[in-house]
């Protein structure tokens, strides 16, 4: 199918040469003349595969015009559209802005068509790689909706966001399915029960499958106790009737559904506690004869002997700490998600800034497992002894801490981490089984600010630094080094490839001069491509001479080739850059995670 590109442009010669080029290359050309006539048009005829959109356009201008389309795209519920900023405009702040703001490429007028071409090509493959591997990671393979995961996250946001009803529901007698039928039945009765969902609840409504036969819906809009019955009865009856088609009219499984549903946002809208609720009243169905609904009231579930009234102080006294101890706050992952979802909002609020820190323990090569685990578990007791009151931290994993440090300025979040890790080297331990050589202590964090200042490069990284010229590199390494990026200089292929052999972590990008003494940049990318693993997934920018149109074009062809930036460089252009391609390389990287989880 033909790729679909909108050229927005005021001037009519910018769009017809556009135009020209995108047509004669087998694309479908739809040209604007401004930001409100691609805001209609959207709205009338839907999204595009990528919009190509000029910044200095009179009424709206691209900036705002970039603004109202991600506000568009979510009252349509669409995905967001790629869009390359177009600009004869030299200043820098243009491109950092645009960056900052979510655009997916900038390219300067007059633009080069091959150059134009295949940065579109690249933008475009990299959203389609994104969304493949964001269904991965978020979308039940059986059903189609999205998974636990990813439905704890997008109906959270929806309980924040929607009027509706929360709605916990459950097959009944499903097992009996799968052992009278077989489970390739089951399966079937699945599929055809998700369906039976999305053709029934409210358009506008999100639902994930969150168990085998236990699934969840956000019905949007839904206020009346009358359209829950109603919801309720439509899934009882085409469930059985779907399943006699499937089955045989013979079929004599009592299949049906039970409904626990609440309303949000009259009883909150924290959707974890919300869950909670809905599941409650689901239990009530199940009690009573099943095949039917609950809805959530305070008189539902109120307990008479927890009736008696309590003062404030009595109240006070069961739910505060008698003695405080003198360190960090430790929460399972439930109950710290609470606290880091309320501090979130309340940091917003009074301009307050914070650090998040990750520590992972890595297990030395030839240690003891054992110990290993130990020292995983006495880590933990070391980091809350570490840290101020204020500052709370989980266990997210047998090795990883998560921590949170609070009213913390930047410069000292460093120290605080190095303070950590020193003190945890450097003290004896009189327990025999904690051997410290068994652990490798390793760290990110994340600075968030919540005043008017900005942080310029959001994402803390390691890159392997390719080039020969002293001059570039320096620049370089001074450049990315005032953003808290390591950055490792290798001045010859020889030394890359010692280092992508014995580096203990793969780097987050790669930044490779095109034009290496004794051998060409395409060279070691076809090398790279050779070794595979994670190495071979690492993004690549192209450090390049300013008349190298041509390598560009071969360039951007080359596969994990993210970017090319040209002589002299300029110190924004770097920095936003480099931070897009690490933005890109994190959310890749968790995609791949979550999917290899679910």
């Amino acid at each position: 199918m033909a790729k679909w590109i909108m050229v927005v442009d005021d001037d009519t010669a910018n769009l017809k040469a556009a135009g020209s080029i995108l047509s004669k290359n087998n694309m479908r050309v739809t040209a604007l003349k401004s930001g409100r006539a691609l805001l209609n048009y959207i709205t009338e005829n839907g999204a595009p595969d990528l919009i190509l959109l000029d910044i200095m356009m009179p009424e709206m201008d691209g900036f705002e015009t970039l603004e109202k389309l991600r506000e568009l795209e979510k009252n349509l519920d669409i995905h967001e559209i790629p869009v390359i900023f177009l600009t004869a405009d030299e200043k820098t702040g243009t491109e950092t802005r645009g960056f900052e703001m979510g655009v997916a490429d900038y390219i300067r007028k007059p633009f080069n068509p091959e150059v134009l071409l295949r940065r579109i090509d690249n933008v475009i493959s990299t959203q389609n790689e994104m969304k493949n591997l964001k269904s991965e990671a978020t979308i039940d393979k059986l059903t189609g909706f999205l998974n636990k995961s990813a439905t704890n996250n997008e109906l959270a946001k929806m309980c924040i966001e929607k009027t509706g009803c929360l709605m916990m529901i459950d097959l009944d007698s499903f097992k009996l399915v799968n052992d009278i039928y077989g489970h390739e039945m089951g399966d079937k009765v699945l599929i055809s029960f998700a369906n039976i969902i999305r053709e029934t609840v409210p358009k506008g409504s999100k639902y994930g499958r969150i168990g085998g036969d236990e699934f969840v819906s956000f019905c949007t809009g839904v206020e009346d106790e009358a359209i829950v019955a109603d919801i309720t009865k439509q899934l009882n009856e085409k469930l059985v009737k779907s399943a006699k088609e499937m089955m045989g009219e013979d079929m004599s499984i009592p299949l049906g559904t039970s409904i626990g549903a609440i309303l949000v946002p009259k009883h909150g809208n924290d959707y974890a506690s919300l869950l909670k609720l809905a599941d409650k009243s689901l239990y009530v169905v199940k009690k009573n004869g099943k095949h039917g609904y609950a809805m959530y009231t305070t008189e539902l579930f109120e307990e008479e002997e927890d009736s008696a009234v309590m003062d404030i102080n009595t109240l006070s006294e069961i739910m505060g700490e008698r003695n405080i101890p003198n360190v960090a706050m430790q929460l399972d992952m439930e109950a710290f998600s609470y606290v880091f979802r309320y501090t979130t909002r309340y940091f917003i609020r009074n301009s307050i800034n914070s650090s998040k820190v990750l520590f992972t323990l890595e297990q030395a090569e030839g240690s003891d497992p054992t110990a290993y685990k130990n020292c995983c578990d006495e880590f933990g007791n070391h980091i809350r002894e570490s840290l101020r009151k204020s500052d709370v931290l989980t266990r997210s994993r047998f090795n990883q801490y998560f921590v949170m440090l609070t009213d913390i300025r930047e410069e000292f979040v460093g120290k605080v981490i190095d303070q950590i890790i020193d003190d945890w080297n450097n003290a004896s331990s009189s327990d025999a089984k904690l051997d410290k050589s068994t652990v490798i202590i390793k760290y990110e964090s994340d600075y968030v600010r919540n005043d008017d200042t900005v942080t310029p490069v959001k994402m803390k990284a390691d890159i392997a630094l390719i080039a020969d010229s002293s001059a570039d590199v320096d620049f370089i390494m001074g450049v990315l080094g005032k953003y808290g990026i390591t950055v490792h200089h290798l001045s010859s292929r020889e030394d890359f490839y010692d280092y992508v052999h014995n580096a203990d972590r793969v780097p987050s990008l790669i930044l490779l001069e095109l034009n290496l003494k004794g051998v060409h940049g395409f060279k070691v990318i076809d090398t790279l491509e050779e070794m595979g693993g994670d190495m071979a997934r690492v993004p690549i920018i192209l450090l390049a001479d300013a008349d190298s149109d041509g390598q560009e074009v071969e360039g951007l062809t080359k596969n994990k080739v993210m970017d090319f930036i040209k002589k002299p460089f300029e110190e924004e252009i770097l920095k936003v850059r480099v931070n897009h391609i690490l933005e890109l390389a994190a959310l890749r990287k968790k995609y791949r995670i979550l999917g290899y989880e679910e």
